[in-house]
């Protein structure tokens, strides 16, 4: 109603986000036990965009370091943006999450961006806080910028882990956060997410927030009015009850899949605390043929491993996003034609 009236619509905005919607996301931090500045929390078009755009603030010199396997945006765009790429090798031995010790030689390269997923896609593992807190403190010696992707973080329902990185002392002096209303609350099509770049956070003398809002304000002309109150919601009570009940519907759907691997004695990592369930493929099956072995003889599709990276070749991601009825149809199928394999 209010923008079909003349004294009440609404043409350009803040390239940043309308303060409603920037107060609300503060508000949601502070539940996390994390205090911002209005002034640190931009407004986009979703993460996929930010986690591309926030390159433009970075020189093409730079040299990032991406897990593997791990959602591939991080890995094109940087091949875009004709960076150097080290890979960081997520496996089954430290569950697909990397860190700055034995498990990946990043000692003697000199990086200057990490890319991190926690709720991980596609694996569904989920960091720790000391798991976090080494990347951070690595980051911090080494003078590094970590690019934390949480799209996911509202799926986490074990308190004990970090659904921010600003959960662990120092962040704010070497992170960038990057959220979605996608996973969250299906913004999928509406398209609105948020990146948080905290004031504390400076490169070679110069502060990021100031260099991201400037880019912001050159390329960038704010998410519709519209959109931004219907994010504005998000946060509201209802808003909050309803996204709660949709993620535990959706995380029930994950139990039924891990109980079918379970009893298959398949190895798999997420599901609890992801809405994503990456399991090995059985008998060593290369994952595009357990892909076509699915689809021909169940009618089940999920997404091979080796899409996310060669990491993820021999495995298989399977989401929960879907209807009750499919996921219990989806295992039961799955199940019947997986047991002729073992």
């Amino acid at each position: 109603l209010e923008m079909s009236a003349s004294d009440t619509f609404r043409g350009y905005g803040e390239e940043q986000g309308y303060a409603f919607l920037r107060h609300a996301i503060r508000g949601y931090y502070e539940k996390k036990g994390v205090t911002l500045n209005d002034s640190e929390i931009f407004v986009s078009d979703g993460a996929k965009s930010d986690l591309g755009n926030i390159l433009d603030i970075f020189s093409a010199d730079n040299t990032v370091l991406i897990p593997n396997p791990v959602y591939p945006v991080y890995v094109d765009t940087n091949i875009m943006s004709g960076r150097n790429i080290v890979y960081m090798n997520g496996n089954a031995g430290n569950n697909f999450l990397p860190l700055p010790d034995k498990n990946v030689n990043v000692k003697n390269i000199n990086v200057d961006i990490i890319y991190l997923c926690s709720p991980n896609n596609p694996t569904g593992a989920v960091y720790n806080k000391e798991q976090l807190r080494l990347w951070v403190n690595y980051a911090l010696e080494n003078d590094a910028i970590i690019l934390f992707d949480a799209a996911y973080e509202a799926f986490i329902q074990d308190t004990a882990l970090p659904a921010s990185i600003y959960q662990i002392d120092g962040a704010k002096k070497c992170a960038i956060e990057f959220c979605s209303f996608s996973k969250t609350a299906g913004f999928t099509g509406t398209r609105c997410g948020y990146t948080v770049v905290p004031h504390e956070l400076v490169k070679d003398g110069t502060s990021l927030n100031k260099l991201w809002l400037r880019r912001q304000t050159t390329k960038f002309n704010g998410v519709s009015y519209i959109v931004q109150r219907g994010a504005e919601a998000v946060f509201s009570g209802e808003g909050m009850t309803q996204i709660k009940k949709d993620i535990e519907y959706y995380l029930s759907n994950a139990g039924i899949i891990a109980d079918a691997l379970g009893s298959l004695g398949i190895w798999f990592t997420g599901g609890q605390n992801s809405p994503y369930i990456w399991l090995k493929c059985p008998k060593n099956m290369p994952s595009w043929d357990f892909f076509d072995y699915l689809l021909e003889k169940a009618n089940v599709a999920g997404t091979p491993g080796e899409g996310f990276g060669a990491n993820g070749a021999g495995f298989f991601r399977l989401s929960a996003f879907g209807s009750r009825e499919n996921v219990i149809t989806a295992m039961e199928r799955f199940s019947r034609v997986v047991r002729e394999l073992l």
